[in-house]
């Protein structure tokens, strides 16, 4: 394919990116692949220690993307082996280790979300236990002597743990290592991570000249901030979007985001063309609430398709705004007897756990037929005429009947 020239490809790489090291020598390699017409090598590394994507994934994801786009090759290499030992980047402790059964089953899952967003067909997809499980002892020996202590100790989060006498794992210290063994063995052009990365793309530069090797340019997204407007999104804070929310769901969770996200929101996550950005931080200055719902709609629309984002629009509208029960209501069987509420808030999916449920409860944000329960040990007497709406959270509704 004819590429387009280095600057071009810059000014589109160049979004939402905190920082390219070094910005000059990526100009150099994109004329370089433009004159030979060969694509660059572009490699992301994921660590499938939890089966879920949101939309804080995303952002990295869509930057692959937009090299797919302009012609470069894109490797995304699904790190089996480095999950075993466990990446300490913005760790306080040592990673619990997960079995190799968990990391395959969680790396399916990352694939099949990864999916909506990179194009299949021009993703080359890798496992490093390939190259990594092959090392013998005499090697990692003598990748270790590539580093020092010192160096590795500069790191924030050994560092603050050193100070703080936490225990350090010596195999933490090589986790860095066999990622930067990645970038030798693929030979990649760009590595991309966000900026908590920058440490382990910066050693994966290293290696690659020891070896004599072009060095990979080091290109760093920022860590989306998730709902909440304080930490990074992330389901530990519960303050994440998933790739996989359900239309209805991934369009109002949205409109909880606060308004001085909107703009960033907009570069980071959504395909809005990049000449659009400047007409959406005004309107977002000047009206928040309707560039909030255009936030919402873009970013449904991107996963679902227009007219389900068409739906989760009106949905919102019945439901919160209009304060509607939805039409197309799901309905729950509960065996007949004496439950807690709670409990059926559980059973039927609308909380992850008796103490969720119990939570929303004493908050109010939990309703039979209209009318708010406020005490958790509420209990619903259920038989075969049992028959009610069930309301939790401003989305979630169902029609609970007996069994």
């Amino acid at each position: 394919m004819a590429f387009l020239p280095a600057e071009e490809q810059l000014e589109i790489i160049r979004r939402g990116t905190t920082e390219i090291i070094p910005e000059e020598e990526l100009k150099l390699k994109l004329e370089e692949s433009r004159k030979k017409n060969e694509p660059l090598r572009i490699k992301l590394g994921c660590d499938p220690t939890r089966p879920d994507l949101h939309l804080g994934h995303s952002v990295i994801l869509r930057k692959m993307r937009q090299f797919q786009d302009l012609g470069h090759h894109a490797i995304l290499i699904i790190g089996d082996f480095t999950a075993l030992i466990g990446d300490p980047t913005g760790q306080n402790k040592t990673r619990p280790a997960l079995s190799r059964a968990e990391i395959l089953e969680n790396a399916e899952t990352y694939l099949d979300q990864a999916s909506k967003i990179l194009d299949g067909d021009k993703t080359e997809i890798v496992y490093n236990s390939h190259w990594l499980g092959t090392l013998g002892f005499e090697d990692v020996i003598r990748l270790s002597s590539k580093m020092t202590v010192a160096r590795m100790i500069e790191r924030d989060d050994f560092s603050k743990r050193y100070e703080n006498n936490e225990p350090i794992s010596l195999h933490e210290f090589l986790y860095p290592l066999a990622q930067g063994q990645d970038s030798v063995h693929l030979k990649s052009d760009v590595e991309l991570g966000g900026t908590d990365q920058k440490f382990n793309l910066l050693v994966g530069r290293q290696l690659q000249k020891e070896q004599g090797l072009s060095q990979q340019v080091c290109l760093m997204m920022p860590l989306l901030v998730g709902t909440d407007g304080v930490q990074k999104m992330s389901k530990s804070y519960d303050n994440y979007i998933g790739i996989d929310e359900q239309p209805n769901d991934m369009y109002g969770k949205t409109l909880s985001v606060p308004d001085d996200l909107i703009y960033t929101w907009f570069e980071l996550v959504t395909d809005l063309p990049t000449n659009e950005l400047p007409g959406i931080k005004e309107k977002a200055s000047s009206d928040p609430r309707n560039t909030k719902h255009d936030l919402a709609f873009t970013i449904t629309r991107m996963y679902y398709g227009e007219e389900a984002a068409k739906a989760a629009r009106g949905h919102f509208e019945k439901t919160v705004v209009n304060k509607e029960i939805p039409d197309d209501l799901p309905e729950f069987e509960v065996e007949a007897g004496a439950h807690r509420l709670v409990h059926i808030i559980k059973t039927v999916g609308f909380a992850p756990s008796n103490g969720e449920a119990r939570r929303l409860i004493q908050q109010g944000g939990v309703s039979i037929d209209g009318e708010q329960i406020s005490d958790a040990s509420f209990e619903v007497d259920v038989n075969s005429s049992t028959d009610f709406v069930l309301k939790v959270g401003k989305r979630k509704f169902g029609r609970v009947k007996g069994a």
